[in-house]
């Protein structure tokens, strides 16, 4: 898709930095919307002449952004195709397998009007230094776009039905809707991990697209006592809403997130430790009085806030734009994104040795959680009103 024009050659989504090759493959079970729809990041064998798979899968989801930002279709595919539509992810498109290790899970969850494959510079990172990462497509209409296949039509390959995002309708409150999704979305992580538990158990599984690459091979190559589950925005809600939902979480790690979506009856049942890594631009009041809803005397919630970034960060856009347009569409902070991304990944890699208990090197970056870098702040860089905070100290801490 598009065209590798000399405007776009400085620019690309980084590679893994860690010691294992990456390999990516998709999964899709079942012919309706409540099966599973996932990209798989793994470590793969050593592989020369491996192909990468396209940044934007096909058009239908630039169409798909393209109503989310209440674009025209027809202009906005043109534009989308020329900006993004000669990336690559930095992951060999069905790649054997390394069954080196029993490598530990993380489940990851995107925001609103994304897709499975928006955040592969994080899922690659973490691919790298040794975890098998299922980037779940949610069908609760929060994707820009998504699909799946009717019974006995794959052959064909043409998608029974697209599904896109669903915007207000006129007059429709927003919770009730967003309250449906995120436990819509958590009941998908928990199905995407329950899937790859029974592939780790030698199940087989019948994946609806057409696929080379050999699911059986990651027998018994999980560590199921090693769970994570991580998110952004949107996806940082469905964090809190599956460590609440699934106890096979050992810990969460919500990016930027959104808190409206949840119901706050659900704290006081969320047991797990949780790292909320924010941007200094997207945050307010009102959404880090919720996140502090969650602080506890016993149990471990970390916060840190990466200066210069915007909310947009964390997805791969970050790295795709110039400066100029980058700041134009809020897609780029003033922090160079190669910079931020790093103190995203490694501040969540110790974060995951700590509470996966990993017997790695990554906790070298435990002073990074606690926000100590010149580019972070430790917890917030939003103002609580005095009086708030009393309140909340005392209500909350559980």
């Amino acid at each position: 898709m598009g065209n590798a024009s000399c405007h776009n050659n400085h620019l690309g989504i980084p590679a893994g930095k860690g010691p294992h090759q990456v390999g990516c493959a998709d999964l899709m079970v079942g012919h309706t919307v409540q099966g599973t729809f996932f990209r798989l990041y793994y470590p793969c064998q050593t592989s020369e002449a491996s192909e990468k798979p396209d940044w934007i899968p096909c058009r239908e989801y630039f169409n798909g952004l393209a109503d989310f930002m209440k674009m025209s279709r027809t202009l906005s595919e043109r534009i989308f195709n020329y900006l993004f539509g000669s990336y690559k992810i930095p992951a060999a498109w069905n790649a054997s397998f390394k069954p080196d290790d029993k490598y530990p899970v993380v489940i990851f969850s995107h925001g609103l009007g994304a897709f499975r494959t928006l955040y592969s510079a994080i899922c690659a990172e973490l691919a790298s230094q040794g975890f098998v990462v299922a980037a779940v497509e949610h069908r609760d209409e929060s994707a820009s776009a998504t699909f799946y296949y009717q019974e006995n039509n794959e052959a064909e390959q043409r998608p029974h039905a697209w599904m896109y995002y669903r915007a207000l309708k006129p007059g429709e409150l927003e919770f009730p809707l967003r309250n449906r999704q995120v436990k819509q979305r958590a009941d998908e992580c928990i199905r995407a991990l329950n899937l790859l538990i029974d592939i780790n158990a030698g199940k087989s599984v019948e994946n609806v697209l057409q696929s080379t690459f050999d699911w059986t091979t990651l027998e018994n190559c999980m560590d199921l006592c090693r769970i994570a589950i991580m998110g952004h925005s949107f996806g940082g809600a469905t964090v809190i809403e599956c460590l609440c939902k699934e106890v096979k979480f050992k810990c969460g790690i919500a990016l930027d997130t959104w808190m409206f979506p949840l119901d706050e009856e659900i704290f006081p049942s969320v047991k797990q430790p949780i790292f909320f890594i924010n941007s200094e631009k997207f945050q307010w009041a009102g959404n880090i009085i919720r996140m502090k809803k969650l602080d506890s005397a016993v149990i471990p919630r970390k916060m840190i806030t990466i200066k210069g970034t915007v909310h947009q960060s964390f997805p791969d856009f970050t790295f795709l734009t110039g400066n100029w347009i980058g700041k134009i569409l809020k897609l780029k902070g003033e922090i160079d994104p190669h910079v931020a991304m790093d103190l995203c990944n490694r501040s969540s890699l110790a974060f995951l040795q700590r509470h996966l208990s990993l017997e790695r090197d990554f906790n070298q970056w435990d002073p990074l959680i606690e926000g100590k870098d010149d580019n972070l702040i430790p917890g917030t860089n939003i103002t609580i009103p005095h009086t708030k905070f009393l309140t909340l100290q005392n209500a909350f801490l559980y």
